[in-house]
Protein backbone atom coordinates (compact mmCIF):
# COMPACT_ATOMS: atom_id res chain seq x y z
CA UNK A 1 0.00 0.00 0.00
CA UNK A 2 1.73 3.24 -1.21
CA UNK A 3 0.85 5.97 1.94
CA UNK A 4 1.06 9.71 1.57
CA UNK A 5 2.24 11.40 4.40
CA UNK A 6 1.70 14.29 5.28
CA UNK A 7 3.63 15.94 8.49
CA UNK A 8 1.92 18.79 10.39
CA UNK A 9 3.54 21.67 11.79
CA UNK A 10 4.43 22.51 15.75
CA UNK A 11 2.20 25.68 14.97
CA UNK A 12 -1.13 23.94 13.07
CA UNK A 13 -0.71 20.66 15.57
CA UNK A 14 -0.79 23.04 18.48
CA UNK A 15 -4.28 24.86 17.20
CA UNK A 16 -5.79 21.36 16.13
CA UNK A 17 -4.68 19.92 20.04
CA UNK A 18 -6.83 23.02 21.20
CA UNK A 19 -9.83 22.46 19.01
CA UNK A 20 -9.97 19.24 20.29
CA UNK A 21 -9.99 20.23 23.55
CA UNK A 22 -12.98 22.00 22.62
CA UNK A 23 -14.53 19.28 20.79
CA UNK A 24 -14.09 17.13 24.25
CA UNK A 25 -15.39 20.05 26.59
CA UNK A 26 -18.58 19.92 23.69
CA UNK A 27 -19.42 16.77 24.35
CA UNK A 28 -18.94 16.20 27.61
CA UNK A 29 -20.73 18.91 28.44
CA UNK A 30 -23.82 17.74 26.13
CA UNK A 31 -23.58 14.14 27.44
CA UNK A 32 -24.89 13.56 30.83
CA UNK A 33 -23.02 9.78 30.54
CA UNK A 34 -19.21 11.22 30.05
CA UNK A 35 -19.82 13.33 33.05
CA UNK A 36 -21.50 10.62 35.56
CA UNK A 37 -18.17 8.42 34.76
CA UNK A 38 -15.74 11.56 34.79
CA UNK A 39 -14.47 11.14 31.39
CA UNK A 40 -11.92 13.42 30.64
CA UNK A 41 -12.38 16.02 28.34
CA UNK A 42 -8.85 15.44 26.96
CA UNK A 43 -9.94 11.97 26.26
CA UNK A 44 -12.96 12.69 24.15
CA UNK A 45 -11.37 15.63 22.16
CA UNK A 46 -8.19 13.43 21.19
CA UNK A 47 -9.55 10.25 20.75
CA UNK A 48 -12.21 12.22 17.86
CA UNK A 49 -8.56 13.33 16.42
CA UNK A 50 -7.09 10.33 16.53
CA UNK A 51 -10.46 8.06 14.83
CA UNK A 52 -10.67 10.41 12.20
CA UNK A 53 -6.44 10.21 11.58
CA UNK A 54 -7.22 6.73 11.51
CA UNK A 55 -10.29 6.61 8.56
CA UNK A 56 -7.89 8.57 6.57
CA UNK A 57 -5.01 6.40 7.08
CA UNK A 58 -7.56 3.34 5.90
CA UNK A 59 -9.91 4.02 3.17
CA UNK A 60 -7.72 7.53 1.36
CA UNK A 61 -4.11 5.58 2.23
CA UNK A 62 -3.54 9.11 3.72
CA UNK A 63 -1.13 8.99 7.04
CA UNK A 64 -1.18 12.09 9.39
CA UNK A 65 1.51 13.27 11.79
CA UNK A 66 1.75 15.93 13.91
CA UNK A 67 4.81 17.58 15.41
CA UNK A 68 4.15 17.84 18.99
CA UNK A 69 7.44 18.46 20.68
CA UNK A 70 5.83 20.99 23.26
CA UNK A 71 3.79 18.23 24.81
CA UNK A 72 6.86 17.35 27.05
CA UNK A 73 7.29 20.98 28.08
CA UNK A 74 3.34 20.97 29.07
CA UNK A 75 3.90 17.81 31.22
CA UNK A 76 7.00 19.69 33.12
CA UNK A 77 5.27 22.89 34.12
CA UNK A 78 1.92 20.61 35.35
CA UNK A 79 3.87 18.43 37.69
CA UNK A 80 6.00 21.82 38.62
CA UNK A 81 2.85 23.30 39.57
CA UNK A 82 1.55 20.35 41.62
CA UNK A 83 5.06 20.61 43.86
CA UNK A 84 4.55 24.21 44.29
CA UNK A 85 1.21 23.84 46.01
CA UNK A 86 2.50 20.79 47.85
CA UNK A 87 3.53 21.16 51.65
CA UNK A 88 5.99 19.21 54.01
CA UNK A 89 3.18 18.60 56.28
CA UNK A 90 0.90 16.57 53.65
CA UNK A 91 4.07 14.88 52.21
CA UNK A 92 4.58 13.60 56.38
CA UNK A 93 1.14 12.55 56.52
CA UNK A 94 0.77 10.69 53.42
CA UNK A 95 4.01 8.25 54.76
CA UNK A 96 1.91 5.67 55.29
CA UNK A 97 -0.47 5.60 52.30
CA UNK A 98 2.93 6.66 50.35
CA UNK A 99 4.40 3.26 51.51
CA UNK A 100 1.54 1.14 51.02
CA UNK A 101 1.22 2.39 47.54
CA UNK A 102 4.63 1.67 46.68
CA UNK A 103 4.12 -1.70 47.79
CA UNK A 104 0.98 -2.17 45.68
CA UNK A 105 2.28 -1.26 42.76
CA UNK A 106 5.32 -3.64 43.31
CA UNK A 107 2.98 -6.14 43.49
CA UNK A 108 0.93 -5.36 40.42
CA UNK A 109 4.30 -4.79 38.63
CA UNK A 110 4.85 -8.81 38.92
CA UNK A 111 1.10 -9.63 38.56
CA UNK A 112 1.38 -7.57 34.84
CA UNK A 113 4.43 -9.04 33.77
CA UNK A 114 2.84 -12.91 34.94
CA UNK A 115 -0.29 -12.15 33.31
CA UNK A 116 1.77 -11.03 29.72
CA UNK A 117 4.37 -14.07 30.08
CA UNK A 118 1.80 -16.79 30.37
CA UNK A 119 -0.50 -15.35 27.85
CA UNK A 120 2.04 -15.36 25.38
CA UNK A 121 3.02 -18.84 26.18
CA UNK A 122 -0.60 -20.11 25.36
CA UNK A 123 0.31 -18.33 22.08
CA UNK A 124 3.23 -19.70 21.17
CA UNK A 125 5.33 -16.97 21.41
CA UNK A 126 8.84 -16.53 23.17
CA UNK A 127 7.52 -16.32 26.81
CA UNK A 128 9.93 -13.03 27.55
CA UNK A 129 7.49 -11.14 24.29
CA UNK A 130 4.52 -11.12 26.87
CA UNK A 131 7.05 -9.00 28.94
CA UNK A 132 6.20 -6.06 25.89
CA UNK A 133 2.60 -6.40 26.67
CA UNK A 134 3.09 -6.63 30.63
CA UNK A 135 5.43 -3.53 32.58
CA UNK A 136 7.36 -2.36 29.53
CA UNK A 137 5.11 -0.98 28.00
CA UNK A 138 1.78 -0.54 30.35
CA UNK A 139 3.47 0.99 33.51
CA UNK A 140 6.51 2.24 31.63
CA UNK A 141 5.14 3.77 28.74
CA UNK A 142 5.92 3.60 24.71
CA UNK A 143 9.47 5.11 25.75
CA UNK A 144 10.42 2.49 28.45
CA UNK A 145 8.71 0.06 25.39
CA UNK A 146 11.64 1.97 22.52
CA UNK A 147 13.95 1.87 25.24
CA UNK A 148 13.79 -1.82 25.68
CA UNK A 149 13.73 -2.59 22.04
CA UNK A 150 17.15 -3.32 21.27
CA UNK A 151 17.36 -5.70 24.12
CA UNK A 152 14.61 -7.86 23.05
CA UNK A 153 15.46 -7.64 19.35
CA UNK A 154 19.19 -8.08 19.66
CA UNK A 155 19.74 -10.09 22.65
CA UNK A 156 16.46 -12.21 22.61
CA UNK A 157 15.94 -12.73 19.11
CA UNK A 158 12.22 -11.44 19.63
CA UNK A 159 11.44 -9.23 15.87
CA UNK A 160 8.19 -7.88 16.36
CA UNK A 161 9.34 -6.68 19.88
CA UNK A 162 8.67 -2.67 18.93
CA UNK A 163 5.02 -3.09 17.62
CA UNK A 164 4.27 -5.69 20.68
CA UNK A 165 5.15 -2.70 22.63
CA UNK A 166 3.19 -0.18 20.69
CA UNK A 167 0.53 -1.91 20.25
CA UNK A 168 0.00 -2.76 24.10
CA UNK A 169 1.15 0.44 25.37
CA UNK A 170 -1.79 2.50 22.55
CA UNK A 171 -4.72 -0.41 24.09
CA UNK A 172 -3.44 0.40 27.29
CA UNK A 173 -3.46 4.02 26.94
CA UNK A 174 -6.93 4.22 25.68
CA UNK A 175 -8.23 1.72 28.57
CA UNK A 176 -6.32 4.06 31.59
CA UNK A 177 -8.47 7.01 29.87
CA UNK A 178 -11.92 5.28 30.17
CA UNK A 179 -11.76 3.21 33.22
CA UNK A 180 -10.73 5.38 35.73
CA UNK A 181 -13.69 7.86 36.11
CA UNK A 182 -16.41 4.23 36.20
CA UNK A 183 -14.00 3.03 38.89
CA UNK A 184 -14.31 5.87 41.13
CA UNK A 185 -17.98 6.59 40.33
CA UNK A 186 -18.51 2.71 41.39
CA UNK A 187 -16.59 3.08 44.78
CA UNK A 188 -18.21 6.53 45.56
CA UNK A 189 -21.86 5.14 44.97
CA UNK A 190 -21.41 1.58 46.87
CA UNK A 191 -19.43 3.35 49.72
CA UNK A 192 -21.45 6.30 49.81
CA UNK A 193 -18.42 8.67 50.04
CA UNK A 194 -17.97 12.44 50.06
CA UNK A 195 -15.82 15.22 49.68
CA UNK A 196 -15.23 18.35 51.93
CA UNK A 197 -16.46 20.25 49.21
CA UNK A 198 -15.50 23.48 50.68
CA UNK A 199 -12.05 22.52 49.93
CA UNK A 200 -10.44 24.09 46.57
CA UNK A 201 -9.32 21.71 43.99
CA UNK A 202 -5.82 20.85 43.18
CA UNK A 203 -6.64 21.18 39.99
CA UNK A 204 -9.04 23.39 37.52
CA UNK A 205 -12.70 23.92 38.63
CA UNK A 206 -15.49 22.01 40.00
CA UNK A 207 -18.15 21.31 36.94
CA UNK A 208 -20.70 23.52 38.80
CA UNK A 209 -17.94 26.33 39.07
CA UNK A 210 -19.34 29.54 37.17
CA UNK A 211 -16.84 32.32 36.00
CA UNK A 212 -17.64 34.80 38.57
CA UNK A 213 -16.27 32.51 41.59
CA UNK A 214 -12.81 31.49 39.92
CA UNK A 215 -10.49 34.74 41.28
CA UNK A 216 -7.96 35.49 38.76
CA UNK A 217 -5.94 38.39 37.92
CA UNK A 218 -3.10 39.49 35.28
CA UNK A 219 -0.37 39.40 37.81
CA UNK A 220 -1.64 36.30 40.12
CA UNK A 221 -1.24 34.18 36.37
CA UNK A 222 2.26 36.22 35.55
CA UNK A 223 3.61 35.42 39.15
CA UNK A 224 2.68 31.61 38.82
CA UNK A 225 4.12 31.25 35.58
CA UNK A 226 7.27 32.81 36.91
CA UNK A 227 7.57 30.52 39.61
CA UNK A 228 7.03 27.72 36.80
CA UNK A 229 9.62 28.86 34.85
CA UNK A 230 11.80 29.11 37.99
CA UNK A 231 10.68 25.55 38.97
CA UNK A 232 11.38 23.91 35.66
CA UNK A 233 15.02 25.44 35.96
CA UNK A 234 15.60 24.44 38.81
CA UNK A 235 13.98 20.48 37.89
CA UNK A 236 16.85 21.13 35.16
CA UNK A 237 19.49 21.02 37.38
CA UNK A 238 17.91 18.50 39.60
CA UNK A 239 18.28 16.12 37.31
CA UNK A 240 21.70 16.62 35.55
CA UNK A 241 22.68 16.00 39.44
CA UNK A 242 20.65 13.49 39.61
CA UNK A 243 22.04 12.00 36.47
CA UNK A 244 26.02 12.27 37.26
CA UNK A 245 25.22 10.33 40.22
CA UNK A 246 24.07 7.42 38.38
CA UNK A 247 20.32 8.09 38.69
CA UNK A 248 18.15 8.49 35.44
CA UNK A 249 14.77 9.38 36.37
CA UNK A 250 11.57 11.26 34.01
CA UNK A 251 12.23 15.03 34.05
CA UNK A 252 9.12 15.82 35.27
CA UNK A 253 9.95 14.22 38.80
CA UNK A 254 12.89 16.23 39.08
CA UNK A 255 10.27 18.98 38.12
CA UNK A 256 7.86 18.08 40.44
CA UNK A 257 10.70 18.08 43.59
CA UNK A 258 11.55 21.31 42.47
CA UNK A 259 8.40 22.94 42.86
CA UNK A 260 8.26 21.19 46.40
CA UNK A 261 11.60 22.66 47.45
CA UNK A 262 10.55 26.11 46.44
CA UNK A 263 6.72 26.50 47.12
CA UNK A 264 7.90 25.29 51.03
CA UNK A 265 11.03 27.87 50.99
CA UNK A 266 8.34 30.58 50.36
CA UNK A 267 5.96 30.00 52.74
CA UNK A 268 8.57 29.51 55.20
CA UNK A 269 10.20 32.60 54.34
CA UNK A 270 6.68 34.49 54.28
CA UNK A 271 4.95 32.76 57.07
CA UNK A 272 7.61 35.02 59.68
CA UNK A 273 6.59 38.27 58.12
CA UNK A 274 3.30 39.91 57.73
CA UNK A 275 0.30 38.22 57.03
CA UNK A 276 -0.03 40.87 54.20
CA UNK A 277 2.69 39.12 52.49
CA UNK A 278 0.72 35.91 52.48
CA UNK A 279 -1.27 37.44 49.78
CA UNK A 280 1.18 36.93 47.02
CA UNK A 281 1.05 33.14 47.33
CA UNK A 282 -2.49 33.31 47.83
CA UNK A 283 -3.43 35.37 44.87
CA UNK A 284 -1.12 33.23 42.42
CA UNK A 285 -3.04 29.99 43.60
CA UNK A 286 -5.47 30.58 41.32
CA UNK A 287 -3.55 31.50 38.26
CA UNK A 288 -1.33 28.34 39.05
CA UNK A 289 -4.59 25.92 38.95
CA UNK A 290 -5.08 27.63 35.61
CA UNK A 291 -2.04 26.97 34.18
CA UNK A 292 -2.62 23.90 35.24
CA UNK A 293 -5.41 22.63 33.72
CA UNK A 294 -4.37 23.95 30.21
CA UNK A 295 -1.51 22.35 30.59
CA UNK A 296 -2.78 18.85 31.74
CA UNK A 297 -5.70 19.08 29.24
CA UNK A 298 -3.41 19.78 26.57
CA UNK A 299 -0.71 17.09 26.91
CA UNK A 300 -2.93 14.38 27.05
CA UNK A 301 -5.20 15.80 23.44
CA UNK A 302 -1.99 15.24 21.84
CA UNK A 303 -0.99 12.62 23.20
CA UNK A 304 -4.10 10.53 22.12
CA UNK A 305 -4.26 12.56 18.58
CA UNK A 306 -0.76 11.56 18.01
CA UNK A 307 -2.28 7.29 18.16
CA UNK A 308 -1.39 5.37 15.13
CA UNK A 309 -4.46 3.25 15.26
CA UNK A 310 -3.18 0.93 12.58
CA UNK A 311 -0.39 -0.29 14.27
CA UNK A 312 -2.36 -2.31 16.73
CA UNK A 313 -2.77 -4.73 13.51
CA UNK A 314 0.12 -7.03 14.10
CA UNK A 315 -0.18 -10.10 16.08
CA UNK A 316 -3.84 -9.03 16.79
CA UNK A 317 -5.36 -11.86 18.27
CA UNK A 318 -2.44 -12.77 20.70
CA UNK A 319 -2.78 -8.56 21.93
CA UNK A 320 -6.69 -8.14 21.80
CA UNK A 321 -6.57 -11.14 24.45
CA UNK A 322 -3.90 -10.37 26.77
CA UNK A 323 -4.79 -6.65 26.92
CA UNK A 324 -8.83 -7.61 27.73
CA UNK A 325 -6.99 -9.91 30.87
CA UNK A 326 -4.39 -6.87 31.27
CA UNK A 327 -7.64 -4.10 31.77
CA UNK A 328 -9.37 -7.03 33.71
CA UNK A 329 -6.78 -7.30 36.57
CA UNK A 330 -6.23 -3.53 36.62
CA UNK A 331 -10.05 -3.08 37.59
CA UNK A 332 -10.03 -6.12 40.14
CA UNK A 333 -7.08 -5.33 41.76
CA UNK A 334 -7.59 -1.83 42.28
CA UNK A 335 -10.99 -2.21 43.24
CA UNK A 336 -10.67 -5.01 45.68
CA UNK A 337 -7.37 -4.35 47.09
CA UNK A 338 -6.23 -0.76 46.51
CA UNK A 339 -9.23 0.52 47.70
CA UNK A 340 -9.07 -1.37 51.07
CA UNK A 341 -5.48 -1.28 51.59
CA UNK A 342 -5.77 2.46 51.40
CA UNK A 343 -8.49 3.27 53.87
CA UNK A 344 -11.87 3.04 51.82
CA UNK A 345 -12.52 6.95 52.03
CA UNK A 346 -12.66 9.17 49.26
CA UNK A 347 -8.91 10.07 49.11
CA UNK A 348 -9.06 6.11 48.54
CA UNK A 349 -11.28 6.15 45.87
CA UNK A 350 -9.72 9.06 44.08
CA UNK A 351 -6.24 7.21 44.39
CA UNK A 352 -8.12 4.22 42.71
CA UNK A 353 -9.27 6.35 39.60
CA UNK A 354 -5.29 7.09 39.21
CA UNK A 355 -4.00 3.91 40.15
CA UNK A 356 -6.14 2.35 37.20
CA UNK A 357 -4.95 5.08 35.30
CA UNK A 358 -1.05 4.39 35.86
CA UNK A 359 -1.20 0.93 35.35
CA UNK A 360 -2.39 0.79 31.54
CA UNK A 361 -1.04 4.46 30.84
CA UNK A 362 1.05 7.01 32.55
CA UNK A 363 1.33 9.36 35.14
CA UNK A 364 0.00 11.60 33.14
CA UNK A 365 -3.05 9.39 32.43
CA UNK A 366 -3.54 9.01 36.19
CA UNK A 367 -4.18 12.33 37.37
CA UNK A 368 -6.13 13.29 34.32
CA UNK A 369 -8.67 10.85 35.65
CA UNK A 370 -8.36 12.22 38.99
CA UNK A 371 -8.63 15.79 37.76
CA UNK A 372 -11.90 14.56 36.24
CA UNK A 373 -13.35 12.25 39.17
CA UNK A 374 -12.46 15.57 41.62
CA UNK A 375 -14.41 18.48 39.42
CA UNK A 376 -17.21 15.77 39.54
CA UNK A 377 -17.16 15.02 43.40
CA UNK A 378 -14.46 17.55 45.37
CA UNK A 379 -11.43 17.88 46.35
CA UNK A 380 -8.70 15.03 47.19
CA UNK A 381 -5.45 16.46 48.34
CA UNK A 382 -3.19 13.89 49.48
CA UNK A 383 -4.04 11.85 46.48
CA UNK A 384 -2.11 14.30 43.96
CA UNK A 385 0.85 14.33 46.65
CA UNK A 386 0.96 10.24 47.04
CA UNK A 387 0.24 9.12 43.17
CA UNK A 388 2.51 11.66 41.44
CA UNK A 389 5.25 10.65 43.53
CA UNK A 390 4.47 7.22 43.51
CA UNK A 391 4.23 6.85 39.38
CA UNK A 392 6.98 9.31 38.95
CA UNK A 393 9.51 8.08 41.35
CA UNK A 394 9.45 4.81 43.08
CA UNK A 395 7.49 2.89 40.11
CA UNK A 396 9.95 3.78 37.71
CA UNK A 397 12.83 2.55 39.50
CA UNK A 398 11.38 -0.63 41.20
CA UNK A 399 9.97 -1.11 37.32
CA UNK A 400 13.01 -1.03 35.87
CA UNK A 401 14.77 -3.58 38.53
CA UNK A 402 11.39 -5.98 37.99
CA UNK A 403 12.18 -6.43 34.07
CA UNK A 404 15.47 -7.09 34.15
CA UNK A 405 14.78 -10.07 36.42
CA UNK A 406 12.45 -10.97 34.02
CA UNK A 407 14.22 -10.55 30.89
CA UNK A 408 17.65 -12.16 32.38
CA UNK A 409 16.78 -14.37 34.98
Amino acid sequence: MDVQLIEVKDFVSFTLAIIALFIGKFYTTRFELLRKYSIPEPVVGGFSVAAIVGVLYYLFDIQIMFNLDVKDILLLYFFAGIGLKADFITLIRGGKPLLILVSLSTVFIFLQNFMGVSIASLFGLDPKAGLMSGSISLIGGVGTAMAWTPTFVEELGILNASELGIASNTIGLIAACVIGGPIAAYLMKRHALKSNEEQELDIGASHGAVAGQLQLNYFGVLRAWLWLNISLVLGYFIDMSLAEAGMKLPMFVSCLLAGILIGNSGKAILSRRKKADLSYMEEAKSGLSLIQDICLGMFLTMALMSLKIWELEGSLAYISVVMILQVALSVVFTLFVVFRLMGKDYEAAVICSGFGGVTLGSTATAIVNMTAVTQQYGAAHRAFIIVPLVCGFFIDIINAMVINLFTFF
